[in-house]
Order: structure tokens, then C-alpha cells, then sequence
């Protein structure tokens, strides 16, 4: 049987995770259908972390803000794309998120990748309680792309330095995937170290939960020795 959530987490007063959970939803365009599943995400988040540690634990006082919002407005950046996959998906940021914001449109689709069969679990669980269009995939990221060449947009956030992600999603990358990868204060740094090996087209947006944070989305590349 999952145990109760942690001490911190126990003492975060219902009025300040409403007041999260208010402010979030009052911004995000989504259904009355839709939020409740978001709900049943988060219950199944603080319940899973306990026995998990799937999200910083610090991160839980502000659930709908750090996590949910953060997820969501990759969809604003990608508003025609119905076929996503999620790199290294975790506790489902941002690819379960999506995938249950997407349950209404039609063919919308989220493949979850995850090397961790734990994490994985709580993706399998977490998915079908909320009733979101998403697939659990428990394989290498290597194989994963290769099986994915045509998605509309790739995704992953927390996973690795964006010289890395561009390796890895190469072969989606050239044949017009495009990329919205979540980076924090070093994201300039990262975009200057990926430069030295790749050529790319990029749009470097302002995060709209954290002012120093920024996403990354590609829709050209090529190596620079090619």
C-alpha cells in the first residue's frame, strides 16, 4: 500500500494548493473535463512521490505552477502539432500533461518514453486514470527515435544538455519534427556549445513561469560538417 505523502508536503495548507491550482487554470484554456484530470494527475503525483521521489519535493508546494503551467504552454508553442513525443518523460512533465490537455482534440496523441520501469508504472497508472491519449513506452531513447521518424514534435525537459538532445533527435530534426526542449538560466550557454557542431533554426522563448528560464525550439538542422 502507497504511504502518506511527506511531513513537508502534509503542512502545505489546502487554501495555498488551491490558490496554485486557481491561478494556473484561470490562465489555461481548457475544459472543465480536462482540469479535473489535471487534478487526478496531481493527486497521483503527491501520492506516487512518496514511495517514488518522481519530483523534487520542494516542487509539490507549487504543483500547478512549476509543473502544470510549465507543461501547458508548450502547447501554445505548437498549436497544430497532434502528434507529440516525450523524451525521458519521468513523472509525465510535460508529455502526460499535454497528452491529457490534448483528450479533446481529435488524434492527439503522446508517446512517453522512459528507461526507469518504475517511473514508467506510475505513467501507466497515472494515463488511465485520467483517460489521456497517451502511450508508455519503457525503451532506450535511441530506439524510441527511430521508431518516431514523422512525429509532429518532440519534447523533454530535466533530461540533458542541449548538445545531447539534438544527437539524439536527429533523425526527427531533418525530416521536419520540430523541438521544444525547456532549459533553465544556462540556456544561452547551452545554444553556444550546440553551435559548434550543428547548425540550427531557433526561436528562444521567455518561460512563462519562470523569468529566467527559456524554451528551446528547433525546426532546422543540420551538422555542421554536412
Amino acid at each position: 500500500m502507497l504511504a502518506a505523502p511527506t511531513a513537508p508536503i502534509r503542512r502545505l495548507s489546502m487554501a495555498a494548493r488551491h490558490d496554485d491550482r486557481t491561478r494556473v487554470l484561470a490562465q489555461a484554456n481548457v475544459s472543465r473535463e480536462t482540469a479535473e484530470a489535471l487534478d487526478i494527475y496531481v493527486e497521483q503525483l503527491r501520492r506516487w512521490q512518496s514511495v517514488k521521489n518522481l519530483v523534487g519535493p520542494a516542487t509539490l508546494t507549487e504543483v500547478w505552477t512549476r509543473h502544470i503551467a510549465d507543461a501547458l504552454q508548450l502547447l501554445d508553442l505548437a498549436p497544430d502539432v497532434s502528434k507529440w513525443l516525450d523524451l525521458g518523460s519521468g513523472a509525465g512533465i510535460p508529455g502526460l500533461i499535454l497528452a491529457i490537455a490534448g483528450r479533446d482534440r481529435p488524434g492527439f496523441q503522446v508517446d512517453l518514453i522512459e528507461s526507469n520501469a518504475r517511473k514508467c508504472a506510475f505513467l501507466t497508472e497515472a494515463a488511465r486514470l485520467t483517460k489521456a491519449p497517451a502511450r508508455v513506452r519503457n525503451v532506450r531513447i535511441e530506439d524510441a527515435i527511430a521508431e518516431h521518424v514523422g512525429v509532429h514534435a518532440v519534447c523533454a525537459r530535466a533530461l540533458a544538455p542541449l548538445p545531447q538532445l539534438l544527437e539524439w533527435t536527429e533523425p526527427l530534426l531533418t525530416t521536419g519534427t520540430i523541438a521544444l526542449f525547456p532549459k533553465g538560466r544556462d540556456a544561452q550557454a547551452e545554444l553556444t556549445n550546440a553551435a559548434q557542431r550543428w547548425r540550427f533554426v531557433y526561436d528562444l522563448v521567455t518561460s512563462r513561469t519562470e523569468s529566467d528560464a527559456r524554451i528551446v525550439r528547433v525546426t532546422a538542422l543540420s551538422r555542421v560538417d554536412s
